[in-house]
């Protein structure tokens, strides 16, 4: 009797199966569902990261602008004469910044002007994209 039980299958092994061709597909799509939404909510924090090292550039950017002006009694022509000394200029105590934090984390360089719209100078981040206006990350950002 006992070999007999051994040789025979029990009902619940008749019951089981393997996943379907479409129990397969549904699970792949949902997985990459989630791996899509990860995927956007992490290259967009990227970009908002960017966008508040940008902010805080143009702020600290400002600050060695104001000390070159300090030293050498007047504002720079360009944002370049924090870099190197201009030949005509004494006091000057520098460098006041480096070549690479005359750019936005995108690569574009900052606008400076001097006189500014609103005070003795402006500076400009134009964003993401580079160009004037924007909203969200391609949004400008001044000094104010």
């Amino acid at each position: 009797m006992r070999n007999r039980r051994s040789l025979t299958r029990s009902p619940a092994g008749a019951l089981q199966r393997g996943m379907s061709l479409i129990e397969i597909i549904i699970v792949i799509v949902l997985i990459g569902a989630v791996l899509a939404f990860v995927g956007s909510r992490v290259l967009g924090g990227k970009d908002r990261g960017d966008y508040n090292i940008a902010k805080a550039q143009v702020q600290t950017l400002a600050g060695k602008v104001e000390s070159f002006q300090m030293d050498t009694g007047r504002l720079p022509s360009a944002l370049d004469e924090l870099v190197t000394q201009p030949g005509d200029t004494s006091g000057w105590l520098g460098p006041y910044a480096k070549a690479a934090e005359l750019k936005d984390p995108w690569g574009h360089p900052i606008e400076y002007r001097a006189p500014g719209e609103s005070g003795p100078f402006d500076l400009v981040v134009l964003g993401k994209d580079g160009k004037v206006g924007g909203t969200s990350v391609d949004a400008d950002i001044k000094y104010e």
